[in-house]
Formats: C-alpha cells, sequence, structure tokens
C-alpha cells in the first residue's frame, strides 16, 4: 500500500501527462488534492486525461505543449500560475525514445530530436517553474531520467546521452537552489508498463520477455510505482533529499 499525501491547496505542474508515467503521477497529485497542470504534445490524449480527471472532480488545467519548444513552456508555467496562484511541485515527465541504432549510424537529426525533447526539455520546464518558485521560496521538482542515466547499453547512446544530461541538470540545480528553498531531485525508470515500451515492444526495438528478466524483481514496472515515488520525492518525507537521481527500476542497476 502507498502512504497517502495531503497536497490540500499546492499546484503541480506534469508534462508528457497525456498517457504512461505523466498521466499515472498527475492522476495521484490531484487525488492528493493538488490542483494539477496537465501537459502534452498529444492533443488527443491530452484531452482524454482532461476528462478523465475532471469527470473524477479534480482541479486540472489543459495545456498542449512541446517542451522543446521553450516559448510554450515558459507560456504553460505563466497559465498555470495565473490560473492557480502558485506553483508547488512539478514533474518533467516529457520524452521519448529511439530505435536502437549502432553508434556510428546514428543521424544528427535523430540526436537532435532526442536532445531537444529529453534534455533540453527538462532544461527548459525546470528553468521556469524555478522562475516561479524562486519568487515563492518554496518547490519541488523531480525530472524524469531512466536507468539509461545511470548506465550504458548497446544501441542507446544518443537516448543514455540525453538522460545522462538530465541528472547533470538535476544535481547542479538542486545544490544551487536547495539554500532558497527548492528541492530537486530525479528519478531513473526502469522498463515500466507505458505506451511508449508497448509500442518499442510491438515493434520488435524490444523483448518484453528478456527486458522483465533483466530486472531482478523479474517483472515490468508499472506507471502507478512511478507516480509513488515522484510523490514521496514532493512530499515532506522527503523534506532533506536533495539532487539524487532515484533508480525505481526493479534492481536493475543493482545488479
Amino acid at each position: 500500500m502507498n502512504p497517502t499525501y495531503d497536497f490540500t491547496g499546492q499546484v503541480a505542474f506534469v508534462t508528457g501527462a497525456g498517457s504512461g508515467m505523466g498521466l499515472a503521477t498527475a492522476q495521484a497529485f490531484a487525488e492528493a488534492g493538488a490542483a494539477v497542470t496537465l501537459t502534452d504534445a498529444n492533443t488527443d490524449a491530452l484531452a482524454g486525461a482532461e476528462a478523465a480527471l475532471r469527470a473524477a472532480g479534480h482541479r486540472v488545467l489543459a495545456i498542449p505543449c512541446d517542451v522543446a519548444d521553450e516559448d510554450q513552456v515558459a507560456t504553460a508555467v505563466a497559465r498555470t500560475v495565473d490560473t492557480f496562484g502558485r506553483l508547488d511541485m512539478a514533474y518533467n515527465n516529457a520524452g521519448i525514445q529511439a530505435p536502437a541504432t549502432d553508434a556510428a549510424d546514428e543521424p544528427a537529426e535523430l540526436f537532435d530530436r532526442l536532445v531537444a525533447i529529453n534534455l533540453r526539455g527538462v532544461w527548459a520546464a525546470m528553468k521556469h517553474e524555478l522562475a516561479q518558485m524562486r519568487r515563492q521560496g518554496s518547490g519541488a521538482i523531480v525530472n524524469c531520467s531512466s536507468l539509461g542515466g545511470l548506465v550504458g547499453l548497446p544501441g542507446r547512446a544518443a537516448y543514455h546521452a540525453t538522460k545522462h544530461g538530465v541528472i547533470g541538470l538535476t544535481r547542479s540545480a538542486a545544490v544551487e537552489y536547495a539554500p532558497r528553498g527548492v528541492r530537486i531531485n530525479a528519478i531513473c525508470p526502469g522498463t515500466i508498463e507505458t505506451p511508449m515500451v508497448t509500442r518499442m515492444i510491438e515493434s520488435g526495438d524490444l523483448d518484453r520477455a528478456q527486458a522483465a528478466a533483466g530486472q531482478p524483481i523479474a517483472r515490468l514496472g508499472t506507471a502507478e510505482e512511478m507516480a509513488a515515488a515522484v510523490l514521496w520525492l514532493c512530499s515532506p518525507g522527503a523534506s532533506f533529499v536533495v539532487g539524487v537521481a532515484l533508480p525505481v527500476d526493479g534492481g536493475y542497476t543493482a545488479q
């Protein structure tokens, strides 16, 4: 059983909230009493997520947003503050994967797209979240890295480079902003049951059984398990946790 949190009166901001880990986390924030801004580049998925949360009686704001475009990110954060009056928690989750590619054959366009979303997108979101949290003197941010931010694997050089970069961003910003009342951490998910992973399995880019066997817990993780880690890092229970890259990977990186 997961612990319960009371985020009544607080405001959360989630990127990539249309499905998967982002949606599960937005729902968990909302169920804990927070008002939540959902952002996603997939407008259909975003509309569905917004409708589901509104039907459950939650306070939500849905904003189409491509995190690769800093202006869109800045607008989304500003609209959040205009609507709800503050910003207390953020989960910078939006990211993409790419087919496994020999490092000597990776197209520059693929590398640039991965960096634009997975790394620059986190940087942009964190930048504008921090501007508001700095004014408040409080806040908690969780960035989404990956087990790929902690290890190397064949065929994943560009993707892993972005996820290692997220950890560098997290640690440096964390030590800069801890004295200002803002805590910043990252989670490093293993292989999780999400639409992105499902697409990888269906395309043959990932073998489900092999992925499960590679995690000592012998199964894939769930989006709800990732949400539980994010909420803990944003909660008073993690008040002395700063600058960590928390593996949430069923033991993969412990091997």
